[in-house]
């Protein structure tokens, strides 16, 4: 049965299509456009009570949170497409301790410059400079430590592409290339040679072909 995946051009949902691409699985998008409210109607939390995006169903079963969605294909398909967790516990374990720093330390500053330099208007938030200014200097100190991994590993999770990396590509994207703020990856030599290589990735071309950002 197809993948159903709701939500497809939010910047969560697109680490679930590059997963689900990497893995060789069959999709289909439910479009929900969180400018005009779809992600709060009644019809959608029945999904996602939390009223987010994204949402998987397949067949029937449901899944919300766009990380726990890769982690769930990546080990239900692991012998299928590319492998995303490792293949020895200790890879795993330090796949998953990417993922969490990504969740933890690189996306709560990447959203919030997000919020407050492209997406507020949409979202009916007032931009505010100065919360721009403190993300982008969160992110400057998170970064360091990126560069630093990264001048040890050619990818965060080892030497191999991994879970870890694909949950980096919706806002790093945003940085790049809708925020004017390049210099950010491109000033860390490590950190940008990495970049390059993710965001080069056929999976990844293809996903934001197909699903463009609201704005």
């Amino acid at each position: 049965m197809v993948v159903k995946v709701y939500g497809p051009h939010c910047a969560s949902t697109k680490r679930v299509l590059v997963c689900l691409v990497e893995k060789e699985i069959e999709f289909e998008v439910v479009p929900v456009d969180v400018t005009k409210g779809e992600h709060k109607k009644p019809e959608y939390l029945k999904l996602q009570p939390f009223g987010v995006v994204p949402v998987i169903q397949d067949g029937d079963y449901t899944l919300y949170e766009s990380r726990a969605i890769m982690r769930y294909y990546a080990e239900k398909y692991r012998s299928e497409g590319v492998e995303l967790l490792g293949r020895t516990a200790e890879e795993r374990g330090v796949v998953e301790q990417w993922l969490e720093v990504e969740a933890h330390n690189f996306n709560p500053p990447a959203y919030d410059l997000a919020v407050h330099v492209l997406f507020g208007p949409l979202l009916g938030i007032t931009p505010d400079p100065k919360v721009a200014e403190e993300s982008e200097a969160k992110l400057v100190k998170v970064l360091d430590i990126y560069e630093e991994r990264l001048s040890k590993s050619k990818y965060l999770g080892g030497d191999f592409f991994s879970l870890a990396d694909i949950s980096h590509l919706p806002f790093t994207d945003y940085i790049v290339n809708k925020m004017n703020k390049g210099y950010l990856i491109k000033d860390r030599k490590h950190v940008s040679d990495w970049w390059d290589d993710i965001s080069s990735r056929p999976s990844w071309k293809k996903v934001i072909e197909l699903y463009q950002p609201p704005i």
